[in-house]
């Protein structure tokens, strides 16, 4: 084989393996894109001849680009960018980052204390002995932010206890900001990679806590439906055994059964289509977090008596009284502002535990009862913008939690010692967690006499 020939194959060889089928192996860019390249090398060999860079710009720059690979959260860059113009070059510094369109917060500084700049140029300016260069985001980077930040600027490095400014010094202290802004696209973009991916797994968990597991009851209900028809073709074959009265009765017994079935069957299905169409909304995932939808409802007719209904049954099963006593007037119409799909499965969180976990337990009266009761409170100026808040209980009776167990009960996995043979995977309450959080408000834990009482609390100032 000539060396033509075997320089033809090298350049069409398709490797086989993990590769993956039909993976074509590049052997370098297009000749016009290598002669490109090859200009820009010359281009930028030609600029920093111009440049001329001392041999402590030249170090610090190199020095910033080890330590940003070395360093690996975002944390210890922030740190890196200001110390090394602080040890080289003996300038005091502050780096800013944008977490709003006109909101800046510093995020490095060399000096622990001292005023900040409260107000962010978006071009460079040079006064008072302060130095500002602006750090524009790419495109990539702010189509991603959760806001549309002023003139593209994410972020902003301040270099102060400047005498004067050379037109040299301002040049230097650009390139270096370039270098920073650079490494901080790429830092923010990973972290938001990592965040996403998070998220992802965290919805799995989700949907498979709130929707998967509650679907195995259609298991349930449609093998009592597949007793209720048998039961209609034996009554076919009874019939001529059985008089009107008889026969009539049986068909009522049937009917009414049927009718609950369905009713039963049906709810489960909105329930399961409310939280599927909730968890898995296009939005949560362009964004990498769980957009709230909030809207006027009430909380009684819209969240809490569906998910009452989907388990009244297992509550009567495992004998469990029900109570509407605990504040609140449950004819009352309570109207939040809230995202009705997750406050509806935060709610079928708190019953489902209810269903596993009431027991029963003496009263305060000397009297043994098993119940579970629910009902809300409003705590005044509860929040610190002076709003009201809707404190929302899920009581059970039941011996009191372990103390060494209540800090730990909103976190991801947790499962207290005392669940018994109780299937649960923790997940439960981290999302009820999330989601209060998610609306401004926060969860707890308080025992009662004779039980425990699960409650978070929603602000009302939107109302």
């Amino acid at each position: 084989m000539s060396s033509e020939n075997k320089s033809a194959d090298v350049s069409s060889y398709e490797p086989e393996g993990p590769l993956g089928e039909g993976f074509q192996l590049s052997l370098g860019p297009a000749p016009d894109k290598m002669l490109y390249i090859q200009r820009r090398i010359h281009e930028k060999m030609d600029d920093y001849k111009d440049y001329s860079f001392s041999a402590t710009e030249k170090r610090a720059l190199m020095i910033f680009f080890d330590l940003a690979q070395e360093f690996d959260s975002l944390e210890d860059f922030f740190a890196v960018c200001t110390a090394v113009p602080r040890s080289l070059f003996d300038l005091d510094c502050r780096l800013y980052l944008a977490i709003g369109p006109d909101e800046f917060i510093p995020v490095g500084r060399t000096e622990s204390r001292g005023p900040v700049c409260s107000s962010i140029p978006l071009e460079k300016v040079f006064h008072g002995g302060h130095l500002f260069i602006p750090i524009r985001g790419n495109i990539e980077l702010v189509d991603q932010l959760p806001f549309k930040p002023a003139g593209d600027v994410i972020g902003c490095f301040e270099f102060y206890k400047l005498d004067n400014l050379s037109d040299h010094q301002s040049l230097f202290f650009e390139k270096f900001v370039n270098r920073v802004g650079f490494q901080l696209h790429s830092k923010l973009l990973r972290r938001k990679g990592q965040e996403h991916l998070e998220f992802v797994r965290n919805l799995v968990k989700d949907v498979g806590h709130n929707v998967i597991v509650p679907n195995m009851y259609f298991k349930l209900f449609y093998n009592r439906l597949r007793d209720r028809i048998e039961n209609i073709r034996k009554l076919r074959g009874e019939v001529y055994r059985k008089s009107v009265d008889e026969v009539s009765h049986d068909l009522d017994l049937l009917y009414n059964g049927l009718v609950h079935q369905f009713n039963e069957i049906h709810s489960h299905y909105e329930q399961t289509s409310l939280f599927l169409e909730t968890l898995l909304r296009r939005q949560h995932f362009e964004e990498g977090r769980y957009i709230v939808e909030k809207r006027p409802c009430n909380l009684l007719k819209k969240i809490i008596e569906p998910q009452l209904e989907r388990y009244r049954s297992r509550f009567e099963e495992r004998g469990i009284r029900l109570d509407t006593s605990m504040g609140g007037v449950p004819d009352r119409e309570v109207r939040i502002v809230a995202d009705v799909g997750l406050i509806s499965q935060v709610y079928a969180n708190l019953f489902s535990n209810a269903v596993k976990y009431t027991r029963e337990e003496t009263m305060c009266d000397g009297r043994r009862d098993k119940f579970a009761a629910y009902g809300w409170d409003v705590v005044e100026d509860y929040f610190k913008n002076g709003w009201n808040g809707l404190k929302l209980n899920v009581f059970t009776t039941g011996p009191h939690l372990l103390e060494e167990d209540r800090e730990e009960l909103f976190q991801p996995g947790f499962r207290s010692e005392n669940v018994g043979d109780e299937y649960g995977s923790g997940h439960g309450l981290f999302f009820v967690r999330q989601v209060v959080e998610l609306h401004g408000g926060h969860v707890g834990y308080e025992p009662q006499d004779g039980g425990n009482n699960f409650y978070f609390i929603l602000p009302l100032g939107e109302n």
